[in-house]
């Protein structure tokens, strides 16, 4: 005989609102979504318990269509950051600086996809996006990486390595009246050679649009009281595994976290 605990019960019932949730949407598939990749754009980020996400899901879902890749409407993110050994790339982002860079190998699980990403924050608050396809997600940066990264960046490339994995399952919507993505991030893990952790009660909900314009998303998230400016998931990673690297300019954000997660 099986016996459940009420927690795994809870964690049950939960994804099993979500799976009813998601199941309402219309389908997106890749080839259909290339239009919409927003590798220019502006990103607004929010944080909110996942027993919630059900129930936004369905006030939105005449709004959006969610990607599906090979049958799945969830689909696993592995995704490797790469930092110098005193973590320059993660403070430059926790000093507030602009015109910042993160490095990072990403495999999409489903699509059997691999890319090396690197993202940049300029000073007028845009993401910029470029990437290169490769066959595997590697813990070492090759002479194609370092050419691409020498190309697009002022970074030493040999002074990169590989500091810690977020894994995450994601849920993607593009909106169907305007060029915008929702992705919402679930079952978050953090990992290195040392640690690992997760935050499966959490998720990181982020709005991407190549020009500010009207969104149901953020609509729906005023009218609940949810307010935008979640940290950036590679740093909370380093704070989640390193608790004494430096933090100090992101403390309020966390505090708020701290809430979410341990109410």
């Amino acid at each position: 005989m099986n016996f459940s605990t009420s927690s795994e019960l809870s964690d049950r019932k939960k994804n099993e609102a979500l799976s009813r949730a998601i199941s309402m949407f219309e389908p997106i598939s890749l080839a259909q979504m290339d239009g919409v990749k927003l590798m220019d754009r502006t990103d607004t980020k929010f944080a909110f318990k996942f027993e919630k996400l059900p129930g936004f899901l369905e006030q939105i879902m005449n709004y959006y269509c969610v990607l599906e890749v090979a049958n799945t409407r969830v689909n696993r993110y592995n995704t490797l950051y790469f930092d110098t050994d005193d973590f320059q790339l993660y403070l430059k982002h926790q000093n507030g600086k602009l015109n910042r860079h993160k490095i990072r190998f990403r495999r999409y699980v489903e699509s059997g996809l691999n890319f090396f990403e690197i993202k940049f924050k300029n000073n007028k608050g845009r993401t910029i996006k470029n990437r290169i396809k490769r066959d595997d997600a590697k813990f070492k940066i090759d002479r194609h990486e370092r050419r691409f990264i020498r190309e697009k960046t002022s970074l030493d490339p040999d002074s990169l390595k590989p500091k810690l994995w977020v894994n995450y399952s994601r849920i993607t919507l593009v909106n169907k009246s305007s060029r915008e993505r929702l992705t919402l991030d679930t079952n978050l893990n953090f990992k290195n050679d040392i640690a690992d952790r997760n935050f499966n009660d959490l998720v990181i909900a982020e709005v991407k649009q190549e020009k500010s314009s009207p969104s149901p998303f953020i609509r729906l998230m005023r009218e609940h009281h949810i307010k935008d400016g979640f940290i950036s998931k590679y740093c909370f990673g380093v704070i989640s595994l390193h608790e004494s690297i430096k933090k100090n300019n992101f403390k309020p954000k966390l505090l708020c976290l701290n809430k979410l997660i341990y109410r």
